[in-house]
């Protein structure tokens, strides 16, 4: 991964066309969302706040736009790849609010766009390797994770960040299936949710998250399997005990708690050693980690790689 510092940046290099001239959809919030003030400021001061110089990128071709919003395992909307694309229109996602429990100071419901206003949003491409054994590279925009979890004061007792999705089978018809125990459930050691990778996502391709991608916001950690990205984010809490997860709840042997990418622990019913590249007809080898080894390994020092899966 190419992470370049201020210093090398034109105005041009930070923020493409696309995502400058869109960048109102992000920053402008909708009226009558009732949302509790993150560390304090107003609105107005909010919606001043312009894109971080942060980028970081890797030197890979991204995947299309047509199949990022196209392909993808969603399965509120349904099973096959193409149903999120199909279904996931009827969804609302405004007004939306994001819950905060548990064991920290600022406790309480946050509207979607008073988050959006409140952090700088940054461009992260990054590469997404699905349990499944396929991938893509996605250019998100969203904000760092930790900035959130700073602003909401976690207490000394908190371990752990739950996440849930929206529960609605009227919006989500795949929840009226009993394929998982609804409402989905995802969450990270604390210090996997302070490192500097992991993203709260609004945004792919300069444009306002697709509903079939996680709209309005979701979770992007790139050194781990996509089930751990959870999405149609609802619920934070904090918790000092592992919280249950809904894959791993499912079927425990084939989707760990941690899910991070490891091209030496096979799936039970397939080889993680290769994967195939959306777009490209040869497979290609996995990296440890997703290949972002050096900025997350440190994290499980001591432990056996095999039960990180």
């Amino acid at each position: 991964m190419l992470i370049r510092p201020p210093a090398d940046f034109k105005d041009c290099d930070v923020t493409d066309h696309g995502l400058y001239l869109r960048r109102r959809e992000f920053i402008l919030g909708s009226a009558g969302v009732g949302a509790a003030s993150l560390i304090g400021g107003s609105a107005a001061q909010a919606a001043a706040l312009k894109y971080s110089p942060n980028r970081m990128a890797i030197d890979e071709d991204k995947t299309p736009l047509k199949d990022v919003t196209g392909y993808n395992n969603f399965y509120e909307f349904g099973t096959d790849k193409g149903d999120p694309a199909l279904y996931a229109k009827m969804m609302k996602t405004r007004p939306w609010t994001v819950t905060v429990a548990g064991l920290c100071e600022k406790t309480g419901q946050y509207g979607i766009d008073d988050l959006i206003r409140r952090f700088p949003l940054e461009e992260r491409i990054y590469r997404m390797r699905c349990v499944e054994a396929w991938s893509m590279v996605i250019p998100w925009v969203g904000f760092p994770l930790a900035k959130l979890i700073k602003a909401l004061e976690p207490t000394s007792q908190a371990k752990y960040v739950a996440f849930q999705t929206l529960r609605d089978p009227r919006q989500m018809p795949g929840q009226r299936s009993d394929i998982l125990d609804w409402p989905y459930q995802e969450a990270l050691r604390l210090d996997e949710a302070l490192n500097p990778l992991t993203l709260m996502a609004v945004g792919l391709y300069g444009q306002t998250l697709p509903n079939q991608n996680g709209a309005p916001i979701r979770l992007v950690t790139p050194w781990k399997y996509g089930f751990k990205g959870i999405k149609s984010i609802v619920r934070i809490q904090f918790t000092a005990n592992r919280p249950k997860t809904s894959w791993n709840i499912l079927a425990p042997r084939e989707y760990g708690f941690y899910g991070n990418v490891n091209p030496d622990v096979d799936h039970p019913r397939w080889s993680q050693a290769k994967e195939r590249r959306i777009g490209e007809f040869f497979r290609r080898k996995t990296l440890p980690f997703n290949g972002y080894g050096d900025q997350v390994a440190g994290l499980y020092r001591g432990l056996d790689a095999r039960t990180l899966y």
